[in-house]
């Protein structure tokens, strides 16, 4: 009889750990693949790695957030991806230098494909996030404190100090996204019908909206 069971058993148990497997959480693969060597520096020519004898120790270091970008709105903000720093290809990570003037924000966004790492280098802001339950997780972070924003939630920040302040982000991913809701919604091809009902505001006022954020006035 034990024999006769055994095969049954083993059965049971191999699909129990193939049901188990195929329904662990989606977030096991929510993050950049793991790399299947040190480093790819992508060569200029393929889509292949640069062969490891061409490759130097420059080719490992970036400089490009030394200093602030260009302000637009008292706000500046130079990404640090693998786009501008091949280095990190494959390495699941990538950067971003934030500068405030006064009174500058951060406007409201989100990554779709990374948690993001805030490290406060100088000054003092408003930061913080709305959750999938509209709870708001906000204060008032300083030098040296850290935020951490998760992966796909709404969040912003805001200089509320007497002199300008810096972030550097850092994220899980080479290529993070950034989806910045006033351009999203305003400065994108929605219909202005749509927008007049979802935010209760009249065509003009759309149309200004849409003027501001890169549409221009519709006829």
């Amino acid at each position: 009889m034990a024999i006769t069971m055994f095969p049954k058993i083993s059965l049971l148990f191999a699909i129990f750990i193939f049901h188990s497997a195929i329904n662990q959480p989606s977030s096991v693969f929510g993050s950049d693949p793991d790399p299947l060597q040190d480093y790819c520096i992508p060569s200029n020519h393929t889509h292949l790695c640069k062969n490891s004898s061409s490759i130097t120790v420059d080719d490992f270091v970036f400089s490009g957030i030394k200093h602030p970008g260009q302000f637009t709105n008292k706000f500046s903000g130079v990404p640090v991806s693998s786009t501008v720093f091949p280095a990190l290809n494959t390495l699941g990570m990538s950067l971003v230098r934030a500068d405030f003037e006064v009174g500058g924000i951060n406007v409201p966004h989100y990554h779709p494909r990374a948690t993001e790492v805030a490290y406060v280098l100088e000054g003092k802001l408003y930061s913080g996030f709305v959750d999938t339950g509209n709870k708001v997780f906000a204060k008032v972070i300083e030098k040296g404190e850290v935020m951490v924003f998760p992966r796909g939630v709404l969040h912003f920040q805001m200089n509320v100090g007497d002199s300008p302040a810096t972030v550097l982000g850092s994220f899980d991913s080479q290529n993070p996204g950034s989806v910045k809701l006033p351009i999203a919604l305003f400065g994108s091809d929605i219909d202005s019908e749509l927008l007049e009902k979802a935010f209760g505001l009249k065509r003009k006022e759309i149309s200004k909206l849409k003027k501001r954020f890169g549409i221009k006035k519709e006829e």
